[in-house]
């Protein structure tokens, strides 16, 4: 558990995240059912094969809080790994959730896309794997509903060898489903109202059932998306820890593809 003397390291936030080097977004986009599928690429700036981070956004989407996860896509592509925003929502998706009204009608559509969700960020992967650029070895970060998809997505597609997750959880429908996970960081805050830190406890302890390495970080007080805030000492600790994870699941001494 992070105490909050730990966070007190983070207040330089503003700072370092300003004083990255930041990668020029590049667009792309990628075939798939339902509609083609938008990326925004952070590429690395070291020459030669890089893993991919592919970044699952909230229910809200990307354009709620750009700032916060091109934060993590410029600390992700500064360590030497390319990032990808994903907007995995269809076209229909967009159409649907705009005209609901209540969380129980949005949390039932929800449970009914993560199959075809999970399979466009497969697509996404796809494309990102085959690029000349591409290590061959790729993760999946989500955040709140993103955490679902990406938890989903990591369960069902054996390409994804490394996973994090931030107040999220697996969706009930996959987890009696789930025969293997890759490595798994999840960061929670106990206080959160949105997601229950009971969800992302199941996720670590699913992913453990099946023989994969997991870890929860919990933040005492902190709320949904604590991270995404611009002062928040947390934020930094949770941008630093996402980005050491995946350097050591998907740099250090792997092998990469010809």
């Amino acid at each position: 558990m992070i105490t909050r003397r730990c966070l007190l390291s983070g207040l330089t936030l503003v700072a370092t995240s300003r004083a990255l080097l930041a990668a020029i977004p590049e667009n792309i986009s990628v075939d798939a059912g339902e509609g083609a599928v938008a990326l925004t690429r952070y590429a690395a700036q070291q020459a030669g094969k890089r893993p991919g981070i592919v970044v699952l956004h909230g229910a809200r989407g990307i354009e709620l809080k750009p700032d916060a996860y091109e934060r993590y896509a410029n600390a992700l592509s500064e360590a030497g790994i390319d990032a990808y925003l994903i907007r995995y929502f269809s076209p229909a998706d967009d159409q649907a959730l705009g005209k609901i009204r209540t969380q129980e009608d949005r949390e039932a559509y929800e449970a009914g896309r993560f199959d075809t969700w999970s399979e466009r960020v497969s697509s996404a992967l796809t494309t990102i794997l085959r690029r000349s650029d591409s290590s061959g070895r790729a993760g999946l970060l989500g955040f709140s509903l993103g955490g679902y998809v990406a938890a989903a997505t990591a369960a069902l597609d054996d390409r994804v060898s490394a996973l994090a997750v931030l107040y999220g959880g697996m969706p009930d429908k996959i987890a009696s489903q789930v025969k293997r996970m890759p490595p798994l960081l999840e960061l929670h805050g106990d206080a959160d109202r949105n997601v229950p830190l009971a969800d992302g406890e199941a996720l670590v302890k699913l992913a453990k059932t099946v023989g994969a390495p997991a870890e929860q970080v919990v933040y005492p007080g902190q709320t949904h998306g604590f991270d995404f805030s611009d002062t928040n000492p947390a934020t930094t600790d949770a941008i630093h820890r996402v980005v050491r994870f995946f350097q050591a699941q998907l740099q250090a001494g792997q092998p990469q593809r010809e």
